[in-house]
């Protein structure tokens, strides 16, 4: 059975760095893109980066130039790096993993900009 866990959240001062994790247990074969999403209270789920099986990246126009998703194939991981962080950038933060077969989601995990 594979799972996500979830790595990095908590609360920061606005302007603060944190670093997410997302490592995967179990048996995968195969993996396509692997990415973030995030949900603020009353909002949406929206996709706040994603990345390729060949690296290419995607983001949420307000996150650009901030946040930074990289992946490690090896330990089947994928990392967002969140560099100026806002308020409105609080929300639950979920990773996902596409493969040919199912998906893969972690638990989520706050993140919290307040001063």
């Amino acid at each position: 059975q594979v799972h996500l866990v979830e790595s990095g959240g908590g609360l920061v001062q606005p302007g603060g760095s944190l670093r997410r994790s997302c490592v995967a247990s179990g048996s995968i074969l195969s993996v396509n893109n692997m990415g973030w999403y995030r949900q603020a209270p009353g909002k949406q789920r929206e996709l706040v980066a994603a990345i390729s099986s060949n690296g290419r990246t995607n983001s949420l126009d307000s996150v650009k130039g901030r946040f930074t998703i990289s992946r490690d194939d090896r330990k089947i991981a994928v990392y967002l790096q969140m560099n100026s962080l806002k308020p409105e950038d609080t929300a639950v933060y979920y990773c996902y993993l596409k493969t040919p077969g199912p998906d893969y989601w972690g638990q989520g995990t706050q993140v919290t900009v307040s001063s």
